[in-house]
Formats: structure tokens, sequence, C-alpha cells
């Protein structure tokens, strides 16, 4: 009964947990819908152009963008699909890291540990991809050790039984 309970309350945290990283990233998705309204999107723009040689054009960039955002963001409030879109996070987390790499200027103002406003920005997405690990620990790795530990739970009270 214990066992229960704190499963519960450990899947109620994690579920709360999901939908607030899925807040986020469906607010800051959304806002890159409407030109100029996200801080970040000018920033965003620059990488983007930087990662793909300026191949692609800025509405289609940003709007691509927004819609990988709001997608990662409905599918961790609702919590579907959460194996592929944990790895679209990840890597969508990775490349929020690359204006330390091609804009040290806009991320730094005493390098290399001084962040400015928008090095901070950046680094506080360390918090969101521990949370995608304990997301991907409690959704992809739990559920096939919580089969194993339920046939194990079987086989144990088969063998009980046999004994009584």
């Amino acid at each position: 009964m214990v066992q229960e309970h704190s499963k519960n309350t450990a899947d109620t945290a994690m579920n709360i947990f999901s939908a607030s990283i899925g807040i986020i990233y469906l607010w800051f998705g959304a806002l890159k819908f409407l030109h100029s309204y996200s801080p970040a999107e000018a920033l965003a723009l620059q990488t983007i152009n930087k990662l793909t040689f300026n191949l692609l054009a800025d509405n289609f960039s940003l709007l691509t963008l927004a819609v990988w955002e709001c997608f990662i963001g409905i599918a961790l409030i609702f919590r579907l699909w959460m194996k592929p879109v944990l790895i679209i996070m990840f890597v969508h987390m990775f490349f929020t890291f690359a204006p330390f790499v091609f804009f040290p200027a806009v991320t730094f103002s005493h390098p290399p540990f001084g962040f400015s406003l928008v090095g901070q920005y950046i680094m506080k997405n360390i918090v969101i991809i521990s949370g995608g690990y304990l997301l991907w620990q409690h959704f992809v790795k739990q559920p096939k050790t919580f089969v194993k530990q339920s046939f194990y739970a079987k086989q144990l009270k088969k063998q009980q039984l046999q004994y009584n």
C-alpha cells in the first residue's frame, strides 16, 4: 500500500514536471509565431542561419522553430510519444548552446564565466536538460523496469502460493 502511494505520488510529480516543461516550450514556441514577440527571435535566427549556412529563409526558419517548440510543448503537456519527443527536445537543447560558440560577444559579458543576460537565458536550459533526463528515466526507462518488477512479483506470488 505504501509502495503504491509513493508510486502514485511519483507519477503525479512527474506528470506535473512534464507539463511544466511543456508549458515553457509551448509558450516560447507560440511567441515565435508572433513577429517580434519573442525576445530570443533575433538570436534564434542568427543561430539557425549560422548552422544552416544561410540556406533557409528567415520566415521559414522561425516558423519551423515555432512549430517544433510547440509540438514538443503539447506532447510534454499530454505525455504523448515521450521517447521520440524527449529525443527531439535533447537535440533542440543541444543547439540552444550554439550561440556560446558562434556569438561569444553576445553570450558573455566577462568570458569565460561572466554570462550576459542572453548567456544566462541560455544556461538555464541545463535545468530543462536535467528535467528531460528525469522524464526519460520515468517515462521511457521505468516502464521496462516496472514490467520486470511486475513479472518478478507474479513469480514470487506463485511461489508463495505453492508453499502455503
